[in-house]
């Protein structure tokens, strides 16, 4: 299977008191990181239960505090258990259903999982702050492919194994950015089977969460949009237009956007700014957590290839997505009413650091226009390049400029 390095994160969070909750969008594998931690605590000895609500014999435990409490009495008694809880947002009022568990301090600790649904979040936020750490699951990152693409040999020394098999590094990186991270179809063998997978990871998702949950009455305006979205990433996005073209309301288009954000299908991005003058404010960004996904409604999906403008875009999409994985600031974009302009700005402090994007492999050192409008006006301590090529640095005026591999997102500090 696919090793997971937010693994161990959760693990090391199993001896905390709050609950730990898994979310994300569906068919990214946590329910498997739930078993894999369930596995590890048997092999320690620990007393471990599996509910889920998808289960009809599990279900009737859920219907009251009292009688899920008397289960677990049954299996542990007064020692110390772990509860993984699947599917927990099937459950009415589960933040209420929690919280009373959790204020009774009993001596079990609840792991609990539930896809990214409204629902879910709106419900336990509400009712379980201070007794729950949410940890989102995303697709496989690109690390993670590449370690199960090359059966492991090169964890440790996964820069050496892209500067040694430069080749084979970037048939893996179009692999990627065709197929995206859904472990299903990761793991599929055929172009046929992963495309079938993918087709049922975006069925399963606009009939559960879209028409089942959201209560959508026009699903075929949310794929419209979607299909939209997927044709245009990395361009400004006018809402009103937007909603001309799908045929809706613009309040509607916004909930709408909405919704596919907390669903985890799109991400928003916003401008970056301290003059509201002279740069855009309004217009974002939006791009997809998954790129198998983005290019299932695309029609591309497993015919990228290299290079072309719409595989540019696309590592775009791949380079925002792992920066939202180092996690060291909220991530904008930067744009002037003159032209100027920068892919990704991270904002960390009252540093910003900005990040450009070139598909291609750039041998020389080259600054363009724009990035350098944006370091003499911001001056940050650092900037950055992503490309296809080797790290180089370079030095503008104050500011260290680093060009980094693609490979290389995690230099980003």
């Amino acid at each position: 299977m696919i090793k997971r390095s937010i693994l161990s994160k959760l693990e090391a969070h199993l001896d905390k008191p709050e609950m730990t909750v898994l979310t994300g969008p569906r068919q990214v594998g946590k329910t498997y990181l739930m078993k894999q931690m369930l596995q590890n605590l048997d092999h320690l000895g620990k007393k471990t239960i599996f509910l889920s609500s998808d289960n009809e014999d599990d279900q009737k435990m859920f219907e009251s505090q009292s009688k899920l409490i008397d289960y677990l009495k049954l299996q542990f008694g007064s020692d110390k258990g772990y509860v993984f809880i699947d599917e927990i947002q099937k459950k009415e009022n589960a933040g209420v259903f929690l919280k009373g568990i959790y204020d009774l301090d009993l001596p079990y600790k609840m792991i609990l999982s539930g896809s990214g649904s409204l629902d879910l979040k709106a419900k336990i936020k509400e009712s379980m702050a201070g007794r729950k750490r949410i940890f989102e699951i995303e697709p496989i990152n690109f690390v993670e492919f590449i370690n199960y693409k090359t059966d492991y040999k090169y964890e440790s020394k996964i820069n050496d194994f892209f500067r040694i098999e430069k080749t084979k590094g970037m048939s893996l990186l179009n692999e990627y950015l065709n197929f995206g991270g859904y472990p299903k179809v990761i793991l599929s063998n055929s172009l046929e089977e992963k495309r079938a997978e993918i087709g049922e990871i975006y069925k399963s998702y606009i009939d559960k969460d879209i028409i089942n949950l959201l209560r959508v009455e026009k699903p075929n305006s949310i794929s419209n949009l979607l299909k939209i979205l997927s044709s245009q990433i990395g361009g400004l996005v006018n809402v009103s237009e937007l909603a001309s073209t799908v045929g809706i309301s613009v309040k509607t288009m916004e909930n709408y956007l909405w919704y596919l954000e907390e669903t985890y299908i799109i991400r928003k991005i916003t401008p970056y700014y301290r003059n509201v003058k002279s740069e855009i404010t309004k217009s974002p960004i939006y791009y997809f957590v998954d790129l198998g996904l983005r290019n299932y409604l695309t029609d591309l999906f497993g015919s990228i290839s290299l290079p072309t403008e719409l595989t540019g875009h696309l590592f775009e999409n791949y380079v925002l997505n792992g920066l939202r994985k180092i996690n060291i600031g909220d991530v904008h974009f930067w744009r002037t009413r003159d032209n100027a302009e920068v892919d990704f700005v991270v904002e960390k402090g009252i540093n910003p650091i900005p990040v450009e994007v070139k598909y291609k492999e750039m041998k020389n050192i080259k600054l363009t226009r724009s990035f350098k409008t944006f370091l003499t006006k911001y001056v940050p301590k650092e900037g950055y390049f992503i490309h296809l090529g080797e790290n180089m640095k370079d030095k503008f005026k104050n500011t260290k400029v680093m060009f980094l591999p693609y490979y290389g997102l995690e230099e980003i500090s």
